[in-house]
């Protein structure tokens, strides 16, 4: 059993294979920097819940061998509900698992974000993730005029 400890104090217990999901963890192990207690000094108990959440189904979908293993698309269903998220635990679960170096849920994520904007004027970006614009029209013009291949 590993314990880890989130920025604002809360603890979680995980089993190991579900701990070397996250790399940075599997790595801390590994160099036997983790004592009793793994402190995660980045990332605030609710959004590390959401990780543990996370890799422990990726972790039950990789154990074929067991009798309630998640198939591909079960687990494809559940990634969809997962990302569900309002912007700043999106952003906040992104800065995680950059942190814990979890590719497969960073992949996700990003994924997410990417198709929020995919498609959209740099205005309706702007709106969306409450963006200030800082060109004066005449700046923002030149922008346009010097990468036009873009607005196309």
């Amino acid at each position: 059993m590993i314990t880890l400890r989130s920025s604002d104090g809360e603890t979680f217990d995980l089993d190991e294979v579900v701990a070397v999901e996250m790399q940075t963890i599997k790595n801390m192990m590994e160099d036997r920097c983790a004592e009793s207690v793994i402190p995660v000094p980045n990332v605030e108990g609710k959004i590390l819940a959401k990780v543990i959440e996370y890799c422990k189904k990726h972790v039950k979908s990789t154990a074929k061998a067991e009798e309630h293993a998640l198939s591909d698309a079960d687990l494809k269903a559940w990634d969809s509900d997962f990302i569900k998220l309002d912007q700043a635990t999106l952003f906040d679960l992104i800065m995680a698992a950059n942190y814990l170096d979890i590719k497969s849920l960073l992949d996700l994520l990003c994924q997410t974000v990417a198709d929020m904007i995919k498609g959209k004027s740099p205005e309706e970006i702007r709106k969306i993730f409450n963006i200030k614009n800082d060109f004066t029209p005449e700046e923002e013009k030149e922008i346009r005029r010097e990468n036009q291949w873009a607005f196309e």
